[in-house]
């Protein structure tokens, strides 16, 4: 039996945990997780699993991740491991731009590991203010200034410089909004659906005008694992995402009629940056890939109600 020795950076994150969860149901990997908890939480983990290992350490600090890598000679790399949520990105620039050494980290030492391939997870807001909409992975110009933008940006391009300079193949995950179970309230779908059952005022800010799509976890993890197993989309990028839009607004009111809700609108100030006005994927490699429709909102948000970790996350039970 050939083995994958799997290493899943940001692991106990909302889509890094997912994708653990599915990829230890293939008994023939073996994942092991690297995760400082400083957003994610051990909870979303499947610790009890005999093809599963959890190490709290900080992707960032070479003298932390060094030994991990040395020591298990991993196959496959899935960095993951990032500063996260809108907000927090805002307050925290330096540590944002921190996660830069963690993707050199990740590189320099998968190179020297001997890992056959490395999967990045980039973002949808490496896009910035789009000039062209749907957003296509190869003609849609890159513009966004904001210091999470940056970072995924440089991420991508020191990527493609390893596999350029030593031929460390490489595949880049452009994440449009995914929500699930394991994700926490910084994000808009368990913020406002945790508020409407809580009967709380929603918060928008600005006018709530701003277009997003949601794409539900099982989607997006889904199409990963056709990556991985097939192989597909080497020294690549892909948008995954659906392209179906909604407004902040309107996502909003269907939360309140979706859940029976006596919550009210609360107009806030805009975010001053970040807080890009539209956003939708060209997803058709996406649809080609995963071969199938993509959840509806209201299938997702039925999951999420009744799961007993989002409750717990959300403070709801």
């Amino acid at each position: 039996m050939n083995r994958k020795k799997i290493l899943v950076t940001g692991g106990a994150g909302n889509i890094g945990s997912a994708l653990v969860n599915k990829l230890i149901t293939d008994k023939n990997n073996h994942v092991v997780v690297v995760d400082n908890l400083s957003t994610g939480d051990s909870e979303k983990l499947p610790m009890a699993q005999d093809n599963f290992k959890f190490i709290k350490a900080d992707v960032n600090n070479y003298q932390h991740l060094s030994p991990i890598m040395y020591s298990n000679h991993f196959d496959y790399v899935f960095h993951f491991a990032a500063v996260v949520g809108v907000q927090r990105t805002q307050l925290h620039p330096i540590l944002v731009l921190d996660d830069i050494e963690g993707i050199r980290n990740i590189l320099s030492l998968s190179k020297n590991c001997g890992v056959k391939h490395v999967y990045f997870s980039s973002s949808s807001e490496v896009y910035g203010e789009p000039v062209e909409i749907p957003q296509n992975e190869y003609k849609t110009p890159l513009n966004s200034r904001v210091p999470y933008a940056v970072v995924k940006n440089v991420g991508e391009c020191f990527f493609r410089s390893y596999w350029q300079e030593y031929h460390l193949p490489y595949t880049i995950f452009r994440f449009f909004n995914t929500y699930g179970p394991n994700q926490s309230t910084d994000f808009v779908i368990p913020k406002f659906l945790a508020t409407a059952m809580k009967n709380e005022p929603i918060p928008i800010y600005g006018e709530g005008l701003q277009t997003r799509t949601f794409t539900y976890v099982d989607d997006t993890i889904d199409t990963i694992i056709n990556i991985f197993n097939k192989q597909l989309l080497k020294n690549d990028v892909i948008n995954i995402g659906s392209d179906k839009l909604m407004t902040v607004i309107e996502l909003a009111k269907f939360m309140i009629q979706f859940t029976g809700s006596k919550s009210q609108l609360q107009f806030l100030p805009p975010l001053k940056e970040g807080d890009m006005t539209r956003r939708q994927p060209d997803n058709s490699k996406m649809m080609e890939i995963l071969n199938r429709e993509l959840k509806p909102l209201e299938e997702g948000l039925k999951i999420l109600m009744t799961d007993p970790l989002f409750l717990k996350l959300t403070g709801i039970k």
